[in-house]
Parts: structure tokens; sequence; C-alpha cells
């Protein structure tokens, strides 16, 4: 193929809101409503190949805006493959296009190929623990062996960590990701050991706050699983190696980034979870990436499993939690473009704040009332400022009954969190 056939003659984009499975969908609007809102990019070279991307409109390292298709337009897909500034949707539709053109799989792009298949697993965000349960029977139906969660201290974690272990198969494993709420060393080991003690229980992702050296590596020099910290967070992640604070990382971010990052994995010869966050669209590039990758040993974190539809004409299968890359060119899976019209929809302006009431009630304590916007419960969990872990915690959404008197308090805890002794609802 010769490098003028390869010049990008067309780019068009496709906003869509794409629903979430029931189960997601009660937990997802609590906290990340805004998930459902993608970009389908769509490219068309001169030599009429076409390719697809996407990118997650309020959820991603980037955006592809007017002013990168206007630099695309006439350009060779090559001299932009790498440019991350263009954003995900552009990038991975140039991945998928100029491997179409070339007669390769994506992957190849990437260099020599070391896996024919990669691993996968299901995501969830956090959940009652019969919700966790049905997400976590469903995956295994689905051939996969590794869940992802999220643990929070406005659950019962030890009962939903219990919860899981009676139900799953001894193969299945459990990644817990805390996102710094477990606060402290001291109070993390108490909380980990007791959960190291359930088999299912594999990996722990930033349970302190990451740049609490001496903590960190408390942990994860007594902690029988692994331990998981993002890649780059603390600046040079060869110096968070040699610190001996982590087991390995999570690495997100677009191609040339994914790239530097696995070089510097398999040079320390550590692994990493891929971290690309989607539909289809973007789990299929993910496994091109992983298929290149040698340290992406660990299962991919897609989230594509949310979802209604992914997007794509024939989904990703897998079968002990792995999938099988694609031998065919491009990303290898053609995108549903009935579903994408199906789905489309007016481009948001900024990110949605739906009005929202959380109701935490702890066993012994006060009952709090938050609005999902902002991380609002997520900052307290951080600062310490709500009960710690505790057993017999719930959460619920109160749903908007039309009254008064839940609009008055929406607008409320919209600002501020409230306290109280008397359940509102």
């Amino acid at each position: 193929m010769e490098p003028s056939q390869c010049t990008v003659e067309r780019v068009d984009r496709v906003p869509v809101e794409v629903p979430f499975r029931p189960v997601p969908a009660r937990n997802m609007a609590r906290e990340l409503p805004h998930w459902r809102y993608f970009e389908v990019v769509e490219v068309e070279l001169s030599s009429g190949h076409v390719g697809h991307g996407e990118t997650m409109l309020f959820y991603s390292w980037g955006e592809t805006d007017d002013d990168d298709i206007d630099r695309a337009i006439g350009t060779e897909a090559a001299d932009l493959l790498w440019d991350d500034s263009v954003g995900p949707g552009l990038q991975i539709a140039l991945f998928d296009a100029l491997g179409r053109a070339l007669g390769v799989p994506a992957h190849a792009l990437f260099g020599e190929q070391v896996r024919e298949n990669v691993p996968v697993s299901w995501w969830c965000i956090d959940m009652p623990a019969e919700d966790w349960v049905a997400e976590a029977r469903k995956a295994v139906d689905s051939g996969y062996t590794d869940l992802k969660v999220k643990g929070r201290p406005w659950f019962d974690l030890r009962s939903q960590v219990e919860s899981l272990d009676e139900e799953l198969p001894d193969w299945f494993a459990v990644d817990i990701d805390f996102n710094e709420t477990l606060l402290d060393a001291d109070r993390a080991l108490d909380l980990l050991g007791e959960l190291a003690a359930f088999d299912c229980v594999s990996h722990v992702e930033e349970p302190i706050p990451v740049d609490d050296t001496a903590g960190n590596r408390r942990l994860n020099r007594s902690l029988p699983v692994e331990t998981v910290l993002h890649f780059g967070r603390r600046g040079d992640p060869i110096a968070t190696l040699c610190a001996d604070i982590c087991d390995g990382f999570v690495v997100p971010g677009g191609a040339a980034e994914l790239a530097n990052s696995a070089a510097v994995c398999a040079t320390a010869d550590t692994p990493f979870w891929l971290q690309l966050v989607g539909t289809g669209i973007t789990a299929a590039f993910s496994l091109q990436c992983g298929a290149a990758f040698e340290q992406a040993t660990w299962p991919a974190i897609n989230c594509h499993q949310i979802y209604e539809h992914d997007l794509l004409a024939d989904s990703i299968t897998v079968e002990d939690g792995l999938a099988s890359v694609p031998e065919s060119h491009g990303l290898g899976f053609e995108v549903d473009m009935d579903a994408v019209e199906r789905y489309r929809t007016e481009k948001p302006d900024s990110q949605p704040y739906p009005h929202r009431i959380i109701e935490v009630d702890w066993a012994d304590g006060p009952t709090m009332y938050y609005s999902g916007n902002d991380d609002q419960l997520l900052a307290a969990a951080r600062a310490g400022e709500i009960p710690y872990f505790e057993r017999g915690v719930s959460l619920r959404m109160i749903p908007d009954d039309g009254t008064d008197e839940w609009q008055s308090l929406a607008e409320r805890v919209a600002t501020e969190p409230l306290r109280t002794e008397t359940k509102r609802f």
C-alpha cells in the first residue's frame, strides 16, 4: 500500500447514549450516569478503507474536537497514529482503518505479537452484595474468571466479599479497588487481613494514599495478595517499583502513552492491567494492545459488560478468562452501525448532573444524605469524615417521587451532605 493511499479523506462523529444493563443501571445511576455518553468516530482513508473508534465523553484520557478533525483531513494516517492529542475516538479509528488498509491486525502496528489470547476482567461499581453476586454469576456464565469491584465504606464490604466467596467457583478471582479509602496502613492491614482470608480475593488496588511510601511498603510486604497502583501516579514508575510499594500497575492512556508504559513494565518485568474503558469498540482496541504488550498479563479492565449493547456486530467472547485476538485486519471486529443509529443522541454541552439523593445508614450511627455529584461520598471517605468500613452499613438511592420534599432535599445535598438521626424517607 502506497503511503499516498492512506491519507485521511473523511471523519464523521456520532454522539450516542448507550443504556446500561439492569443491574449496572440501578447502581451506575448513583455515581456514574454520564458513562452512557459516547462519540463514535468513523474515518475513511483515500484507499477507501474505513475504521471506527470511540470516546467516552466524560471519562477518558482525551477527546476528539473540531481542530483534531481539521488537522486530520488530508494527513497521512500514520503521521497521526501516535499522537495521543487527537483523542481516543480518532486514534482508535486510525488504528482500525490503517490496519485494514495495510492488511494487518492493529496489534501489528504496535510491534510483535506476544499472545493470541488476552486475559479480560468483568467490572462492577460498588453495589449491594446481591447485585455483586448476580454480576459474578453472569461473569462465570460468560466465560470470565476474574471480577474487578469497587470497595467502599458505605457498603458492608466483609459481608459482600463473603457472599461472593460462597457463590463463586474456587478458581474465580476478585480484585478490589479502594481508591485510597482505607486511609492508612494500620487500618488497611486490619481490614485486608480479614478479606484476604477469603480465597477469592486476588488483588487490591490503591488501598491507601499513593504518596504514603512507608504505609504502602508495609502493605505490599505484609499482604498475601497482589497490590496495585496506577502507573505514574507517584511520578517515576521505576522509582515506585524500587520503593517496593506495589506488585504491578494499572495502565491507561492513549497509544503512545500505553506503548511507553508497556515498555517500562517489560524492562522491569512488572505485570499490569490494561484499563481502557468503553463499549466493545474500546474493548476490541484493548485486545489488540494486549496482544502486543508482553507484561499485560493481568485481566484487562474495559467495562464493556455493563452496557445493553457493546456496539459490535459480533461480541467479544471469553473462555477460561481469555479473549482470542482476531486474525482479521484492523480491530478485527465490525461496528454495528444500526445500533449506533439507534442510540444516536444530542451531544451534551457538558457533563450532566441529574439531581440524586443517596441515603447511607450506619447500623450504630447517623443517617447521611448525599448527592452523586462531584464524588461527594468518595471525598468524605478519603477525608475520614464518615464511619470506617463498619458492619451493617447500607446505601440506597432515593427515587424521585415528585414531591416538594424530595426536590428540596435534592437541591440541598447537591451542595453539602445532610447528617441526621432520623431518616427522611
